[in-house]
């Protein structure tokens, strides 16, 4: 989908801790007015910290459980100007291949 402005991405590193990664958090996140967080782990650290900040009155909307296609909705919404779809998005994403591919072959013989 080519280069990319506003996005950023602040991974937790072995060696930041959660007020670590909550400072960089925030000094990533202040000078923006309005973004949404894509975590990949409910109940993971940066969820855990995000979700603590939107408790203490943060006006942040967070997603857990991001895959790559709630990436793509993001980039897609911002071309087109249009509200993403996020959980849509993850959940339409999550296929069994063996599944798919028996029910091609079955669809074939018929």
């Amino acid at each position: 989908m080519g280069p990319q402005e506003n996005i950023y991405t602040i991974p937790l590193l072995p060696e930041v801790g959660a007020e670590t990664y909550k400072q960089i958090f925030l000094s990533v996140t202040n000078p923006l007015n309005d973004f949404v967080v894509l975590c990949d782990l409910l109940g993971g650290t940066p969820a855990n910290i995000i979700s603590k900040l939107i408790m203490e009155g943060k006006m942040i909307e967070l997603y857990a459980g991001m895959n790559l296609p709630m990436v793509i909705e993001f980039i897609n919404s911002q071309m087109i100007h249009s509200e993403p779809d996020f959980i849509r998005a993850g959940r339409e994403s999550i296929v069994s291949v063996n599944e798919l591919i028996n029910e091609v072959a079955e669809d074939e013989e018929e």
